[in-house]
């Protein structure tokens, strides 16, 4: 069929999507300018509270001991093929077993994984990285060096720069995003999946279009997409939105200590330090619509009743696309966002039921 005929006979198609784009993301920056004045409020309220703190977030001089807790594992630092950046990870375990890698959400880094790097180092190689943008690990400033094709490529350059041909890939939150993608453009590298909190981006996608609620849990989400300002809010009065997200009553980390609690400020306290992060939720939009994906990986999904961000009804969505037999889900009873943290111990036992035939 000549060129031109086959490019008239798509350009309605063209056209139509393009439109879809253009309401999506008036849409999306409409939503982004509500949260970024009802987030303005509670950042100026926090400075109002507490004016000694200031409107700028404190940089720390030096990390937490916790950080440097040697039961944890050896740090260690990888240069990626693909890009050449250098990302920071810690590893504790090297030839007990196959490669467990795990990732890490917002606003974390490799210390969320603190309980999984002690439980399960006598079993496996556990390799906790720092995500790039994140802590030690290389942070390159521009939005475009966040895409989730190269965020696959760092996740692919781990693995074969270990030494491995595949592992078993655990995550939380945004490591879990890409470990979902990564799991189903890369499934050669997947041995088991674990996922906690997350729902593939497609899922997410079709499923908060039929539940606006979803959209109000998810509301920091739209914030994230405007430049600067975020940074500017989440730092204001010593990053107390940061900090009332990790350690709310309700919504936060059980029992987690101020030690701890600066394991994860010190980073995002450096000049710079949430650029990064920020910047994958800036990237979130970029190839909507997505087209429903078939799962097929071994996957262990833990979810928490109460997760003040994700609904349960996305467990029964993610299911939905699953090939039989290969899913194995749980939501845990009084359970929020944080499992890896707030409930390791649930958490391990349902890891170690679903990797055992990996053991014998």
């Amino acid at each position: 069929m000549p060129e031109l005929v086959v490019t008239a006979l798509l350009a309605p198609s063209r056209l139509t999507l393009k439109l879809l784009r253009a309401f999506m993301w008036s849409l999306v920056f409409s939503a982004a300018l509500v949260a970024a004045a009802g987030y303005g409020c509670i950042a100026l309220a926090h400075v109002l509270c507490r004016p000694r703190r200031g409107c700028c977030g404190r940089p720390r001089r030096a990390p937490p001991a916790c950080l440097s807790d040697p039961a944890l594992g050896e740090h260690c630092f990888l240069t990626l093929r693909s890009s050449g950046l250098r990302l920071h990870y810690v590893s504790a375990g090297r030839g007990n077993g196959p490669l467990m890698l795990f990732l890490h959400g917002f606003p974390e880094n490799w210390f969320s994984w603190r309980y999984q790097l002690r439980e399960f180092q006598g079993r496996f190689h556990v390799v906790a990285v720092d995500l790039r943008g994140y802590g030690s690990s290389d942070a390159p400033r521009d939005v475009d060096c966040y895409t989730i094709d190269l965020l696959m490529a760092d996740i692919q350059d781990v693995i074969l720069g270990l030494g491995y041909s595949k592992c078993i890939l655990v995550a939380h939150d945004w490591g879990a995003l890409l470990a979902w993608n990564f799991s189903i453009y890369y499934p050669s590298l997947v041995e088991r999946l674990v996922v906690v909190s997350a729902a593939p981006m497609s899922v997410y996608q079709d499923y908060s279009m039929h539940h606006i609620g979803q959209f109000f849990r998810s509301n920091y989400m739209f914030l994230f997409q405007l430049p600067w300002l975020p940074e500017k809010l989440l730092s204001m009065s010593d990053f107390q939105i940061l900090k009332t997200t990790l350690t709310h009553h309700k919504r936060g980390i059980p029992h987690l200590t101020p030690s701890e609690l600066e394991a994860f400020l010190y980073d995002f306290s450096q000049p710079g330090g949430l650029i990064g992060p920020l910047n994958y939720y800036r990237n979130l939009f970029r190839n909507f619509p997505l087209e429903p994906q078939e799962l097929a990986t071994p996957t262990l999904l833990l979810w928490g009743e109460k997760d003040p961000y994700l609904e349960q009804g996305l467990v029964g969505a993610i299911s939905s696309r699953f090939v039989p037999g290969r899913l194995e889900a749980h939501i845990l009873p009084g359970t929020g966002h944080w499992i890896p943290q707030s409930h390791p111990k649930e958490m391990h036992q349902y890891m170690w039921a679903f990797l055992q035939d990996l053991l014998d």
